[in-house]
């Protein structure tokens, strides 16, 4: 290993240099000319100072602009995924609220029912355009029976046609083969709304041409049968025509429920001797079923 200072000269050289820097360090604190001299040298430095560090800015710079691209990208898509996630959240607070109107119109007609009620959700509808059929998330485990009403919360919806464990199927009374016993809520006439496979369709049957109906009566379930409570709204009429040629006038209504549209539905329990019977035949069928 070479040592730095070798021989006499290189250190007589360095020696030479201690001096002279403490010389200039005294006259900078004691002399103004020799500020003035450090500052022309230090005007003169300045240019080449920058030029040096030329390269090192540059650097700096373009680690800054790919670093803030960089940056705005992870920003950007992480703004993008915030605003869809806060669309989906306005979705589903705006499905929220409607279905806790929804609820509220239930929990407002559960009080127009003295019967017990249980509250069942729409999970499929039946795709045969001439069968009006729904079908509900509630079976024999939660003691739904053949024949029992179904309600929404405007009106008659239908009734159970189809029980299994954990699901049934419900008429809609808009089914042409489904009849419903109802009574003019003005005045009592009582008639039968027969569905005619369209679900903005009912009409009533046999209605003599004499009798007291107009365009706009409320038609509400009589409760004869004992299978649809009391005073429940069906339909409301829509148009009366009438034939002097014939005997009995043709009535329309327009169903009360939105048949189409509501999701949670209202399973009612008539009276305790229906439900017996209808628990009989249930249970008759399915020791039937077994034989065969």
């Amino acid at each position: 290993m070479n040592p730095i200072f070798k021989g006499g000269i290189p250190r007589l050289f360095f020696f030479v240099l201690v001096i002279l820097a403490i010389v200039f360090m005294v006259s900078d604190l004691n002399s103004p000319r020799t500020r003035d001299a450090r500052n022309v040298l230090s005007l003169i430095m300045t240019p080449i100072q920058w030029l040096v560090d030329m390269p090192t800015r540059i650097a700096d710079d373009l680690s800054d602009v790919l670093v803030s691209r960089r940056s705005l990208v992870k920003d950007n898509t992480q703004l993008r995924s915030e605003v869809i996630l806060l669309d989906q959240k306005v979705q589903q607070m705006d499905s929220l609220t409607t279905e806790n109107l929804r609820l509220r119109e239930l929990l407002s007609g559960r009080e127009r029912i003295r019967n017990n009620v249980q509250l069942a959700e729409l999970i499929g509808v039946n795709p045969d355009p001439f069968q009006h059929q729904i079908i509900l998330g509630k079976g024999l485990e939660d003691g739904v029976f053949m024949g029992q009403p179904v309600l929404d919360a405007r009106g008659v919806l239908g009734q159970v046609v189809d029980v299994s464990h954990y699901t049934c199927r419900v008429m809609l009374i808009t089914d042409a083969r489904h009849a419903l016993p109802v009574e003019i809520n003005r005045n009592g006439f009582r008639a039968i709304a027969l569905g005619k496979g369209s679900l903005e369709e009912l009409e009533l049957e046999y209605v003599p041409d004499t009798a007291d109906i107009r365009v706009g009566d409320l038609l509400v379930s009589s409760g004869l049968g004992g299978r649809f409570p009391y005073g429940y709204p069906v339909a409301t009429v829509s148009s009366v025509v009438r034939d002097p040629g014939r005997p009995f006038s043709r009535v329309k209504a327009v169903p009360a429920a939105r048949l189409d549209k509501s999701r949670h539905l209202l399973l009612v329990e008539p009276v305790t001797e229906n439900r017996e019977e209808s628990v009989n035949q249930q249970e008759s069928s399915e020791v039937q079923m077994l034989n065969e």
